[in-house]
């Protein structure tokens, strides 16, 4: 009779969902095999003809590799790595894979390579960027869980940037270094936010086409604690212009607001800071905000604010807890952004992801011994698309639960697609909630959630991995209409094309 009652309540609180078939093309590729086990990508990009550039990190080397439109190798070649040469950034712009990364042969000094791979030549070389010194033992780039966004290329492809820490035992100092692209000559480098109080952290950098960069960032007011006494932001979020003749900057500020995260974008030709802003604390979310800078006199044209959609919460919590959480604002937290994306129509996609950590104790049994388990949790995700003038059209979330990065988004056309595994049987519960997670001893499956300009949703299977390879849409690539992701095999590959 429990066990009745127990199945009676699962049927009542849950019921499949209705599941379509994507609408992409989906096809595969012919399996090679690999001369050294490796899934560990490091970059992927896939050029306007079609050749696919894939580099891989080995256990002592790299590894660069080109494929066909066919997605069949046409180059090889193992690169081995110095003792302490570590994968810091890419750029890829005419058909060429620019890989950056820097060694440390010696306490205070940092080498800067760049590897070129090149699909018209077949070809791979390493140059030495940059040299430099560093006090402390520290790392010249600020670190990021997913992206690497130390470096940036300007619209044209010319010029390319790179944003180094400079901290020096009496002051914090940053640098910025321009290249011309094709020679790698370097064009200037100059300093900025300097100041032996204040720290500014690194978030994003954009170079226009006359090589003046913008550095965006935290200046902190007090010591390095995001956070005061009193719990409100101890920084402010500064947007740096730099020029080879001068540097200047611009505090970007809201009202009563916090500013949570920032992240430039061109829209149009135009330079927009997207993100979130909170009305409690940094770490929280109540909606969107959009800046929108005159790059001429460094100033603020316009700004927006606009808090998050109800159906952001009800994706979340359900209809019922959503009419609450709506009204009181109920404002998020821990998310990161992942994805700035922008459609034919130039409007902009905000995609983030929670992201925190626990720790959980694991006893081994022996004598009451054990040890402290850290484990990352990437779990809802939170869509926002502004239009071209700075307003949040429509908001959504996707309820997830997951322990590494799972997934990865584009836009084609006008529709949003997110890309990801998931339970094999997706369900919806009795409050209007989907949930993507994998049960226990559940199989998965490969799903396509895709968005209409309208933000309706639809739940669109792409496979059953029972029986199929399991694809790793993280590690995948949406250039020139078409989406490549590569298997999790460590020997044997295989490409699935979404387009």
């Amino acid at each position: 009779m429990k066990k009745l009652f127990i199945l009676y309540l699962l049927t009542i609180t849950h019921s499949l969902l209705a599941q379509s078939t994507t609408k992409l093309k989906i096809t595969e590729s012919a399996e090679y095999k690999d001369e050294i086990k490796t899934i560990d990508i490091l970059a992927i990009h896939t050029s306007e003809s079609g050749e696919t550039a894939i580099i891989r990190n080995g256990k002592h080397d790299f590894l660069f590799d080109i494929f066909d439109k066919n997605l069949k190798k046409t180059f090889s070649k193992v690169v081995e790595a110095d003792n302490d040469e570590k994968f810091v950034g890419e750029l890829f712009y005419r058909d060429q894979l620019k890989f950056f990364t820097v060694n440390a042969p010696e306490k205070d000094k940092r080498i800067v390579y760049c590897h070129t791979l090149n699909l018209t030549t077949k070809s791979c070389s390493k140059t030495t960027i940059f040299e430099t010194t560093a006090e402390k033992n520290q790392s010249i780039f600020g670190s990021d869980r997913k992206h690497k966004t130390n470096f940036a290329l300007s619209p044209n492809g010319d010029y390319f940037a790179i944003a180094t820490d400079n901290i020096l035992k009496n002051k914090n100092s940053y640098t910025i270094r321009v290249f011309e692209s094709k020679s790698e000559k370097l064009i200037y480098t100059k300093s900025y936010q300097e100041d032996e109080q204040k720290r500014f952290e690194f978030n994003d950098l954009y170079i226009d086409n006359t090589t003046t960069v913008f550095s965006l960032g935290k200046l902190y007011k007090n010591g390095s604690s995001k956070k005061n006494e009193d719990g409100d932001a101890n920084y402010q979020f500064v947007l740096n212009k730099i020029t080879k003749d001068k540097t200047s900057f611009l505090l970007i500020d809201l009202e009563n607001e916090h500013i949570s995260s920032l992240s430039i974008s061109n829209n149009n030709d135009e330079l927009q800071l997207i993100g979130f802003y909170s009305e409690l604390n940094i770490s929280r979310i109540k909606g969107g905000c959009n800046f929108v800078i005159d790059t001429n006199n460094l100033s603020i044209k316009r700004k927006k604010t606009q808090s998050l959609p109800k159906q952001v919460y009800e994706d979340l919590y359900g209809y019922r807890t959503a009419e609450r959480k709506n009204d009181k604002k109920k404002e998020l937290r821990n998310f990161d952004i992942d994805y700035i994306l922008r459609d034919e129509e130039n409007n902009t996609y905000l995609i983030a992801e929670e992201f925190y950590i626990t720790q959980v104790y694991v006893s081994t049994g022996m004598y009451g011994g054990g040890y402290w388990q850290t484990i990352p949790h990437y779990d809802d995700i939170l869509i926002l698309k502004f239009n071209p003038d700075g307003d949040v059209v429509w908001g959504r979330s996707v309820y997830k639960r997951a322990t590494t990065p799972s997934y990865n988004a584009f836009v084609k056309n006008t529709d949003l697609h997110l890309i990801l595994n998931s339970g094999k049987n997706l369900t919806e519960k009795t409050d209007g909630r989907t949930k993507l997670s994998k049960a226990w001893l559940e199989s998965t499956s490969l799903y396509d959630l895709e968005y209409t300009n309208k933000g309706e949703v639809a739940y669109n299977k792409i496979q059953d991995n029972s029986g199929n390879e399991y694809y790793l849409p993280f590690f995948g690539t949406y250039q020139s209409n078409k989406f490549i992701m590569m298997n999790d095999g460590r020997k044997k590959k295989v490409f699935m094309t979404l387009e």
